[in-house]
């Protein structure tokens, strides 16, 4: 037996029990709103680690622990910025957007949310933001893809095709099948394992002798946060990544479908625990590696989790851990192409071609759109050479900048106009495209920042002068009621 075999094992164990949730899922769907919102009866802890699991994607297990290796605890700064705007999304967002969303005629999306928090007859409002969704969600999806692919490619020595095809068939295939329930659940599986893999590795290297050997070696430069290559525009960059929560529709959607507002807290506990432990697992991890490959460095730092779990466990355990880095890429990609799927059956097709079609109808055209959507980002994905990382860094400024100053504005303020909305979300998508192409140190600012200020300007400055109508307003101040 080749040391493959164990792993292939593990790897077709792991992959079969999705399925198997998916199926259940799929038994559990009886309408459009079981289909893309679980028919808001998520529990606390399926919410939180859903959320969790859907939101750090490979760079928790492959993209962090690599930078951290290169480059010491110095790099942990988005880490921090991304807790931070988690929390805050958490503690000032998640209840409002549940109860609102609710209460504008039990939207389900994002856009439809949009449409009639402003009372949108003209429909301009949700074409806007859907375009906008389906637009950086397909690269989104993309990134992830050539990410799966990458991870089957390096451990099974698949060709890059044939990887892609396989890992790309059984996320589409749970999700085609099951929906928000199969995605929520199979999230919240992949949470666990996620936890477990980063808190288990980084101590079993720790406490190998290989690693005692270099510790004495070690720069305490590394362990510091501050290192002499951090500028003040970097560090704003790297925290500012916490600003893109507030506009993330595949994170959002978990807070429109818990169970109550009453849930959130409980809910946000957990959330916040399990994304504390695994950052600070990934930052060991990337220690880890730091001590144990000093002498033979890595061509690839961002598979350094990959060597160390092969290197401390044997072939059984090492094939489960390194499912977890195909748990973290799945949770991510599954919870894109639903929200793509729901974008089209709702804001598309139920809007515009047959406001009369049944839930079984609806869940079809859904369905269909899972498979289109992940044809399209899996053609962009079979060029390997893709900057995953440009990708991912340009989807979240995007959809930060386009939906979080919206979404913020209208839980918040009640002179918020539909005019100002649609100028949020062009203003602020629109600066993150144009940001890339300035020239000068300031350009050199991660883009979300010029654009979440910007759109909020946009925002406020357009309701000024086109004001919100009194329907709206009247709903808000119901709204505020029910907090």
């Amino acid at each position: 037996m080749t040391i493959e075999t164990p792993i292939a094992v593990t790897f077709v164990i792991y992959l079969l029990a999705m399925m198997a949730i998916g199926f259940w899922a799929y038994r559990s769907t009886d309408s459009i709103d079981d289909y893309i919102l679980g028919g808001r009866q998520m529990g606390p802890a399926v919410t939180a680690l859903s959320v969790g699991a859907s939101d750090m994607s490979g760079w928790l297990l492959l993209g962090l622990p690599g930078a951290v290796y290169l480059g010491g605890l110095g790099e942990a700064w988005i880490g921090i910025g991304l807790l931070l705007g988690a929390w805050i999304n958490w503690l000032f967002v998640a209840k409002r957007l549940r109860i609102y969303t609710e209460l504008a005629d039990n939207a389900l999306t994002l856009p439809d949310f949009f449409e009639k928090r402003f009372n949108d007859t003209s429909g301009m409002l949700k074409l806007v933001s859907a375009l906008t969704t389906l637009l950086f969600f397909t690269f989104y999806t993309s990134s992830g893809m050539v990410g799966g692919a990458i991870l089957f490619e390096k451990v099974f020595g698949l060709d890059y095709e044939i990887a892609l095809a396989a890992g790309s068939i059984i996320i589409v295939a749970y999700t085609f099948i099951g929906g928000f329930f199969a995605v929520s659940w199979t999230d919240f599986f992949q949470g666990c394992l996620m936890l477990l893999a980063l808190l288990i590795v980084p101590v079993s290297i720790f406490i190998h002798p290989e690693s005692h050997k270099s510790l004495d070696a070690l720069d305490p430069a590394v362990l510091s946060l501050f290192s002499d290559n951090l500028t003040l525009i970097g560090l704003c960059s790297a925290v500012a990544w916490g600003l893109g929560y507030f506009g993330q529709p595949h994170i959002l959607t978990r807070f429109m479908a818990i169970r109550s507002g009453d849930d959130i807290k409980i809910s946000r506990r957990i959330a916040m625990s399990w994304m504390t432990l695994s950052l600070l697992g990934a930052l060991a991890t990337g220690i880890a590696g730091m001590l144990y490959f000093s002498d033979t460095p890595l061509d690839n730092p961002e598979t350094v989790f990959i060597h160390l779990t092969q290197i401390a466990f044997n072939p059984w355990i090492g094939g489960i851990l390194i499912a977890a880095i195909l748990s973290a890429i799945m949770s991510t990609i599954d919870s894109q192409l639903l929200v793509c799927s729901s974008v089209v059956t709702e804001d598309f097709y139920r809007r515009w071609l047959r406001k009369d079609a049944n839930d079984k109808e609806l869940m079809l055209v859904g369905r269909i759109a899972v498979l289109a959507v992940a044809v399209i980002a899996g053609v962009i994905a079979l060029d390997p050479q893709n900057s995953v990382l440009g990708l991912v860094s340009y989807a979240w400024a995007g959809f930060g900048a386009a939906f979080g100053p919206v979404v913020l504005l209208s839980l918040f303020w009640q002179g918020y106009s539909r005019m100002g909305a649609i100028a949020s979300i062009v203003v602020g998508a629109a600066t993150v495209v144009l940001w890339k192409f300035g020239e000068g140190e300031i350009f050199k600012l991660y883009e979300i920042v010029p654009g979440v200020l910007l759109s909020c300007i946009a925002g406020v400055v357009i309701s000024k002068i086109f004001p919100a109508a009194a329907t709206t307003q009247k709903r808000f101040a119901l709204f505020k009621t029910l907090l």
